[in-house]
């Protein structure tokens, strides 16, 4: 492949909007190009990256029993009513009507559309278990796209769903997925972490997301010094904070505390660790059919967790509440109590049996001292947002943060799609059964910039050689040369009927300008054929540490062959 032939519109300059590495070097380098807020078309350059991603992902899930599949982007929003989802997705689902206003969905993910093809298809438990797979374009509306390809509208994503006749085989299967996926991403030379995750929109339970390490990501997630334990903060869960104090004893009862309704001013007026106190949050959860005020109690050095609490009471959003709209409830704010009567409430695991504790009373001026949850049956759940130095829920160890970026998700679906979508088989005793799922997605398009994010410098993108578009970049230094373009196109030639993927830059511009480029673009090595030719030279520059190396003409076919 010739330079000059090839589509690769560099430039030196960045869009203002580009602020991290790989938007900046994937546009830069002639990958891609923006046509729209959040969409994006992939040039000759990125294509070839894309290809590749796609041959590995393919080659592993097929040996794996996967069998690859293509839905139409479009799917009937009939069935998106009938699985209850099209209101819990919100504006991000975007919806149209064709000539005959049948209504229709871009189908950002499809489980909907899985089922659909599955079921009155596969009609006994004999047939399973089957797992169906594709690769192809999903299209979200998403509100603020940015940072390039790591949040777009307009995406490339492989989504799988599996289909099992119990629950014990779809667990066998997600674990199945889980080290498919791990394969998978690490032939793709990521560095990455398998965390818990909240499910989110998708639904069911027990969901796994492989997270890049990077310093640009937009998750947060929590990983262990010791084990292998890590998490998306969403999901995190920790061993139960230690007592900060030697003895606490308190005599229960209503307790003046004017003034006093925060919880800095509770500690401060009793001299106590927020630990030991109860930190009431009121939210106003909004439903398909209504909204109503739900109460999450933890503990008062800690923070409500606002996606736990979102599962906890089965919300699809909150919204803040007015002092007046507690009031009139008979609450008091700055005051509440545990065991309202008449609100929705839920509390921290961690509050299971514990006593010595202050909280509202639910009179203005006043506290309670002494509340203990011993033989209180509420609803414990896990609520508050684990922080670093917390201890890991598996070893004990103190947790870190770090950056991440999400490349793949993984879900226990169970009957979330398939019993609202009436998806049933004949079982082993000749009962009709709804099927049991997974579902698995890799971020295809996301996984380009990833690599990018992890595998550049200063200059440019890093490619490895299994990934780069092209493995080789032969440049000629004096285009007017005969000898150099002779011998160039000579070895480009011997190269290519070796099966190597080489590019040669045979354009018109000067020596520096396609260095630049050879740095921008980030091919693995570069082959310098320049006025040291003369004296039977020729030069090996590797990308990743721009080192040189002088090889005699007559070797440097070999020497390229052995790297």
């Amino acid at each position: 492949m010739r330079f000059s032939k090839l589509f690769i519109p560099t430039t030196k300059e960045a869009p203002k909007d580009a602020q991290i590495p790989s938007h900046i070097y994937l546009l830069r380098g002639g990958f891609i190009a923006q046509s729209g807020s959040g969409i994006y078309n992939f040039l000759p350059l990125g294509l070839r990256v894309l290809d590749k991603i796609i041959q590995i992902i393919d080659q592993e899930l097929q040996k794996g029993g996967c069998l690859k599949t293509k839905l139409s982007v479009v799917t009937s929003l009939d069935l998106w009513n009938e699985s209850g989802r099209t209101k819990r997705y919100g504006k991000e689902l975007l919806r149209f009507k064709d000539r005959k206003s049948n209504e229709f969905v871009l189908g950002p993910t499809h489980e909907e559309a899985m089922v659909d093809l599955v079921r009155n298809r596969v009609k006994s438990y004999k047939h399973l278990p089957l797992n169906l797979y594709q690769i192809g374009t999903k299209f979200r509306d998403e509100l603020r796209p940015r940072y390039g390809l790591l949040r777009t509208r307009e995406f490339i994503m492989k989504d799988g769903y599996s289909f099992h006749e119990d629950a014990k085989d779809m667990q066998r299967e997600f674990k199945h997925m889980q080290k498919l996926y791990s394969k998978i991403f690490t032939r793709l030379g990521i560095d990455f972490r398998v965390v818990d995750a909240d499910s989110g929109a998708i639904g069911g339970s027990g969901s796994k997301e492989f997270m890049a390490l990077s310093e640009n990501g937009e998750d947060d997630i929590l990983v262990c010094s010791k084990c292998s334990y890590g998490a998306n903060i969403e999901a995190a869960k920790r061993k139960k904070l230690v007592e900060p104090m030697d003895e606490v004893s308190m005599n229960p009862g209503k307790f003046y505390t004017p003034n006093v309704s925060s919880i800095d001013e509770v500690c401060d007026f009793f001299k106590i660790h927020p630990y030991y106190t109860v930190k009431a949050v009121a939210k106003k959860a909004v439903y398909e059919d209504r909204e109503e005020i739900v109460i999450f109690y933890i503990r008062g050095c800690d923070d409500l967790q606002e996606t736990k609490a979102l599962s906890a009471c089965g919300a699809l959003d909150f919204k803040d509440v007015d002092d007046s709209e507690l009031l009139a409830l008979g609450i008091t704010p700055g005051s509440i109590p545990p065991g309202l009567i008449n609100v929705k409430s839920y509390f921290d695991i961690e509050f299971k049996d514990q006593s010595n504790l202050i909280c509202g009373a639910n009179i203005k001026d006043y506290h309670y001292v002494g509340f203990s949850f011993k033989n209180r049956d509420f609803n414990y759940v896990d609520l508050a947002t684990v922080r670093e130095n917390d201890k890991c829920i598996e070893c004990g160890s103190e947790l870190s943060i770090t950056k991440a970026i999400e490349a793949g998700h993984i879900f226990q679906l169970y009957e979330t799609y398939s019993k609202p979508l009436n998806a049933t088989f004949l079982d082993r005793n000749g009962k009709s059964k709804p099927f049991v799922m997974g579902t698995y997605g890799i971020g295809v398009s996301r996984i380009v910039a990833i690599l990018v994010e992890q595998n550049h410098d200063e200059k440019g993108i890093i490619w490895d050689k299994n990934l780069a578009p092209f493995e080789i970049d032969i440049v000629i230094s004096n285009i007017k040369d005969k000898d150099q373009v002779e011998f160039a196109t000579t070895l480009h030639d011997n190269l290519e009927d070796q099966g190597v993927q080489v590019i040669l830059d045979d354009r018109s511009e000067r020596f520096g300008f396609k260095m630049k480029d050879f740095e921008l673009i980030g091919f693995p090595y570069a082959v310098i054929v320049g006025k040291e030719l003369s004296e039977g030279f020729v030069e090996l520059v590797d990308r990743k540490t721009l080192t040189k190396t002088k090889i005699h003409k007559d070797k440097i076919l070999q020497t390229i062959m052995d790297l």
